[in-house]
């Protein structure tokens, strides 16, 4: 019994392998269908290959798999699952072949009910929720099985205290490697990251301001020309159109001289308060244009040190994506939130706007990665550096169709030295 049972835990370790060997960088869309299978296959076999027990009783760990992907994925992923299970059961033929159906739509119906609440746990949170998924759909088996058999003896409780201590134990097990993966996956995600912002910083401090030298010189001689007496008006023409593009080659290089590191003369230890008004009153007209509401919230009493600048550039950026994103839909509501949560300061910026999908929020922050036909991605990847150099972290929420949310979370620091 115990190689058996050894062989189903291996059996239940099958997904996660093969994902992590094969499939991890993958894109997220086709990540989830890869691991459905893997996981319908991996209840499959532990169905075919389950365990006998004393006095003629079988035992599987089917529903470990079905209730990870329904915890994790909903009714929607779960779904093939439910209907894998069906088949197989009907496969594997047998006595009590009515009640096991029955069962498996009980536990199709309820399980994936809990995901939403679910996912929004912390990490140590799910390990011990799924525990007790796991425990109580055991507990709802064993009671089914009380109702069908009718007769019980103490061999059976002894048996049924095995069965609830395995199955809790083994969904313990297999939520600690999952959670462990997804630990390992963010912290990895964090570093290349970091390392793709410290690259461009270091690129920009060093090449933008070689470009704007020369870009002024240029700049400066084209004016002097355009006052010149003897040019024709379709010359002056192309002087304009220089100069146009002489702008627009200013901003580019100004967006990527805002990725350098903070300077000195821009540096405040602040709440936040003067930064959420100042740029609030700059974006209001935008705002007017595409009929957008502007609501702002203020809740919190802690300060850091930070490059005003940058940090005001970051936020506008963040308005504007909004604002931009409520377009499409004829207007809405932008919600601007400064509070503190556990000595960190959190700034909320929520629209109502056309969101974005999985895919979408994957990419997000990447070097020339924009959701806009016209966007170079360099206001995003600007925020993200901005906030990597505060030492903090954005969390994004985004729904196709409803609307994303930034949190912007800053650890609160004190002053720093020469201002103390």
């Amino acid at each position: 019994m115990l190689e058996t049972l050894l062989l189903n835990f291996l059996i239940l370790l099958f997904p996660v392998v093969i994902f992590l060997i094969f499939f991890e960088n993958r894109p997220v869309s086709y990540n989830k269908k890869i691991l459905i299978i893997l996981s319908t296959v991996a209840m499959c076999l532990c169905m075919l290959m389950p365990f006998q027990l004393e006095y003629g009783y079988t035992f599987d760990l089917r529903y470990i798999p079905f209730l990870l992907v329904a915890l994790f994925g909903g009714y929607r992923c779960s779904f093939p699952l439910f209907v894998a299970l069906i088949v197989c059961r009907l496969y594997v033929g047998g006595e009590g072949v009515l009640p096991a159906v029955l069962f498996a739509i009980s536990i199709f119906i309820a399980a994936p009910l809990y995901s939403k609440r679910f996912l929004g746990l912390a990490p140590k949170r799910r390990i011990v929720a799924a525990a007790a998924t796991a425990f109580l759909t055991m507990l709802w088996y064993l009671i089914t099985l009380i109702i069908v058999i009718k007769q019980v003896d103490a061999t059976f409780w002894n048996l049924a205290g095995h069965a609830l201590t395995t199955y809790t134990v083994f969904m313990m097990i297999a939520m600690m490697l999952i959670e462990k993966i997804i630990a390992n996956a963010h912290y990895r995600d964090r570093v290349l990251q970091s390392e793709r912002l410290n690259v461009v910083s270091e690129l920009a401090a060093s090449v933008s301001h070689e470009i704007r030298n020369p870009l002024t010189v240029t700049s400066g001689f084209l004016q002097l020309l355009s006052k010149s007496e003897t040019m024709t008006e379709k010359e002056r023409g192309y002087i304009k159109l220089s100069l146009e593009e002489l702008k627009r080659a200013e901003k580019i290089v100004s967006d990527y001289l805002s990725f350098a590191k903070p300077q000195s003369q821009n540096m405040v230890y602040a709440d936040l308060s003067e930064d959420l008004e100042y740029t609030t009153n700059i974006i209001l007209p935008y705002a007017m244009i595409y009929d957008v509401e502007v609501e702002t919230h203020y809740d919190n009493s802690l300060s850091t040190n930070y490059d005003q600048h940058q940090i005001q550039q970051c936020l506008i950026n963040l308005y504007k994506n909004a604002i931009e994103s409520m377009k499409e839909k004829g207007g809405g509501k932008l919600i601007i939130h400064i509070s503190e949560h556990k000595g960190s300061i959190v700034i909320r910026i929520e629209d109502t706007g056309v969101g974005m999908d999985k895919e979408e929020l994957s990419r997000l922050g990447k070097p020339y990665y924009s959701t806009k036909q016209e966007g170079t991605g360099l206001g995003m990847l600007m925020v993200y550096s901005t906030i990597n150099k505060l030492k903090g972290r954005i969390e994004v929420d985004s729904k196709k169709g409803q609307g994303t949310v930034f949190r912007l979370i800053i650890p609160a620091a004190p002053p720093d030295e020469e201002r103390a």
